[in-house]
């Protein structure tokens, strides 16, 4: 269950922080990791700072950007240090642990995004994760490395999919449920098709969109919809923008 999960690095300027993570990620049974854009390159510096973890180096995936990171999975959290905006689902390592434990047994592929040594990752990278998570730290001191956050959020993984010790909320519906989350790129097409839809019948103005794609975003995330409930809402989308053509056929 660990190989569903892809430990993902947006723009990494430290060689030796690939090779740490790497480190990190070994340590405890991880093996799928992303780069989205990097700076640095997996050069001496990253091999020996992965201590014995080259192989994870060596079939490390290198992505232009973070929607083809993700693209496949149907979990994505991202690290953050500070709350934003517009607030977002938000949880411990623990809460998403456990999370990971219950959508990876169904089929669902995990992403854990982790954003630059220097600021994190941007408003509009994490408003690409169905939710975020924070590591708990000293206040008066706290600021991670990024492969130290990588081995924590990984020790919870393992924790969780290994030794079997989750959060209490594992179960959140109740029962075990009938189809897998729809993947980043599903919600990608829906969250497009629903702005083009909204346009189409005047609900929305694209000159003054203001934050409703991004409220919207942040709800049907939070919903974590399967790949059956995004089509039924496609398909209503569809209806709407063609009601003389649903008309017709009925």
């Amino acid at each position: 269950m660990l190989g569903q999960i892809h430990i993902v690095m947006v723009n990494t300027t430290h060689s030796g922080n690939i090779g740490a993570a790497a480190r990190a990620m070994k340590n405890m049974g991880l093996s799928r990791l992303t780069l989205v854009d990097p700076i640095a390159v997996i050069d001496e510096d990253a091999i020996q700072r992965s201590s014995g973890a080259a192989d994870i180096l060596q079939q490390v995936r290198i992505v232009p950007t973070l929607q083809e990171a993700i693209a496949g999975c149907g979990l994505v959290v991202g690290t953050s240090a500070r709350s934003r905006h517009i607030p977002w689902p938000l949880m411990t390592p623990r809460e998403c642990a456990a999370k990971a434990a219950q959508a990876i047994p169904a089929g669902n592929e995990v992403a854990l995004v982790f954003g630059r040594e220097s600021r994190g990752l941007t408003n509009e990278e994490l408003h690409l994760c169905n939710a975020h998570v924070h590591i708990p730290t000293n206040p008066d001191f706290s600021s991670l490395n990024v492969a130290q956050a990588i081995q924590v959020l990984s020790y919870e993984m393992r924790l969780a999919l290994v030794e079997g010790q989750v959060a209490d909320d594992t179960g959140q519906w109740g029962v075990e449920w009938d189809y897998p989350l729809a993947t980043h790129a599903e919600l990608d097409g829906l969250f497009a098709h629903m702005e083009q839809a909204f346009i189409d019948t005047g609900f929305l103005d694209p000159n003054t969109p203001k934050q409703l794609m991004s409220r919207l975003r942040r709800l049907y995330q939070r919903a974590a919809p399967d790949k059956i409930e995004v089509n039924i809402l496609r398909g209503m989308l569809a209806a709407m923008q063609n009601p003389r053509k649903q008309g017709e056929s009925s």
